[in-house]
């Protein structure tokens, strides 16, 4: 006899006991909770319909594929709502198995590993952002359509926190800026064949990252009003300690325009070399010398002359993690259902390239 109903690997259905029995719960939202309970109280009563108030009687069985409609209609419709799920953490495969059937891709994996609430921690912005940056220069068209939605969202969410915040608005820039130019040429260089939906879509879609790279231009940073110490109010070798442990030549740069003194400080060349020997090999340094007008090799050009050629290593607060035993992707503070008997060593860091990297067959 062959097995109809749910795949019998799946954990089943959740059900809560009430005085009528025990009733199957399947809690989407609370308006559609409520929805749902108001369709199981007139299972059974009669409903009045059309011009002519003919009568029509639904049973269970109708109204549970009415409830089913209703919430389909209702993520369909709602252009905010995303894909949540308990676990936040997914299990990469890439071949099918009994237990797993098809392969785990890029869209399923994005929208499983909540980068929603990742975005409100200061250790994973920068983390959340590259990796959006990185998915928009290649990997835009191999999202799903929830996936998209999810993208979009996550990215309103995180314009909408550097407009409040003013946390780091260079690093949106760069995304936004990217992620227009991709659109541009696939829209009018490809066309709807390769991007997912219609096309109208993501020429609105377009027209809001116009408006929001217009937004991040208009920003004004806000003038901190602070009658106690200061950064200027420390000593030279503190301020001199602060460059050294910055990893970002830019962030470099910004830091030197506050203050004539920090101005100074910033344009050490020693405090350059380190930079560059702190990213780059030997090797490249002598492919690419930039000797200045005393004779001395400018550190700082060669910083950015190097950066065009070579990846800069990264640097992150925190990442997700891939625990090699499990096969499992995931923050490392939410944990994963790891059966190793020593699962700290299984794990390995991942990076947001090698995120990607883990998605390509």
């Amino acid at each position: 006899m062959p097995f109809l109903g749910q795949d019998w690997r799946s954990p089943g259905w959740r059900w809560v006991k009430t005085e009528d029995g025990w009733k199957r719960c399947e809690p989407f939202s609370p308006a559609l909770e409520d929805g749902n309970n108001q369709l199981n109280d007139i299972s059974h009563t009669v409903i009045i319909t059309g011009d002519d108030e003919s009568e029509e009687v639904y049973n269970t069985e109708d109204c549970e594929f009415a409830a089913k409609k209703r919430k389909k209609d209702h993520f369909g419709n709602n252009t905010d709502s995303q894909c949540f799920y308990r676990e936040k953490w997914i299990y990469v495969h890439k071949e099918s198995t009994k237990e797993r059937h098809g392969y785990c891709t890029l869209g399923e994996a994005f929208n499983r590993l909540d980068f929603s609430s990742a975005i409100q921690d200061i250790r994973r912005f920068n983390y959340v952002v590259k990796l959006l940056q990185l998915i928009a220069k290649s990997q835009l068209t191999s999202l799903s359509g929830a996936a998209q939605k999810n993208y979009f969202n996550i990215l309103d969410k995180i314009v909408q926190k550097v407009m409040e915040d003013q946390y780091n608005p260079r690093l949106i820039k760069d995304l936004l800026q990217d992620l227009s130019s991709t659109l541009c040429i696939l829209i009018r260089g490809v066309g709807k064949s390769v991007l997912v939906g219609n096309i109208n879509i993501w020429i609105c879609r377009l027209e809001t990252i116009l408006l929001w790279q217009q937004q991040l231009k208009n920003l004004q940073m806000n003038k901190q009003v602070n009658n106690g110490l200061t950064l200027s109010d420390l000593p030279l070798h503190m301020l001199n300690n602060i460059l050294y442990r910055f990893s970002d030549g830019w962030d470099i740069i910004t830091l030197g325009q506050v203050t004539p003194t920090l101005y100074m400080l910033s344009e050490d060349r020693q405090l350059w070399k380190k930079l560059c020997q702190y990213h780059f090999a030997e090797k490249q340094f002598c492919r690419h010398l930039i000797p200045s007008e005393k004779g001395h090799i400018d550190w700082k050009l060669m910083y950015f002359a190097l950066q065009k050629y070579y990846p800069i290593k990264e640097q992150y607060g925190d990442t997700l993690h891939f625990c090699r035993h499990c096969s499992i992707l995931f923050w490392k503070d939410t944990g994963h259902p790891c059966t190793a008997s020593d699962p700290n060593t299984c794990l390995m860091p991942v990076s947001p390239q090698h995120f990607i990297d883990l998605f390509k067959f």
